[in-house]
């Protein structure tokens, strides 16, 4: 494979899979590093869907917390706690086994285009 397929690769899944990580800054931090750093427009697409990724992680979470006094936010909050294990994993794998389609995550809003 060639060294653009690789570089890729490597930076779509560290984008996406920058959620993993336990610190709110280094894990938004590193899409958006990789936004600015990088010229392919694959891996800048990837970047931007991760922080969107995040920032509707957030508003949902918020909301959801919200909605705990009415008794439906805790099974909303569980689904979106397995949503951010399970969509990220999907994203990586998308990610490593098509290098030249960026990943679009399903049930979010794209503040950033």
């Amino acid at each position: 494979m060639d060294d653009l397929t690789q570089r890729r690769k490597l930076l779509s899944a560290l984008s996406h899979g920058a959620i993993f990580f336990s610190s709110l800054v280094i894990s938004i931090g590193i899409p958006i590093a990789v936004l600015f750093m990088s010229d392919d427009p694959v891996i800048k697409d990837n970047a931007k869907e991760s922080i969107n990724f995040h920032f509707n992680l957030y508003i949902y979470a918020a909301i959801f917390f919200l909605l705990i006094f009415i008794a439906i936010g805790i099974p909303l909050l569980i689904l979106l706690g397995i949503a951010t294990l399970v969509l990220p994993i999907m994203a990586i794998v998308h990610s490593i086994s098509e290098p030249n389609k960026p990943y679009r995550y399903p049930f979010i809003y794209r503040l950033l285009k």
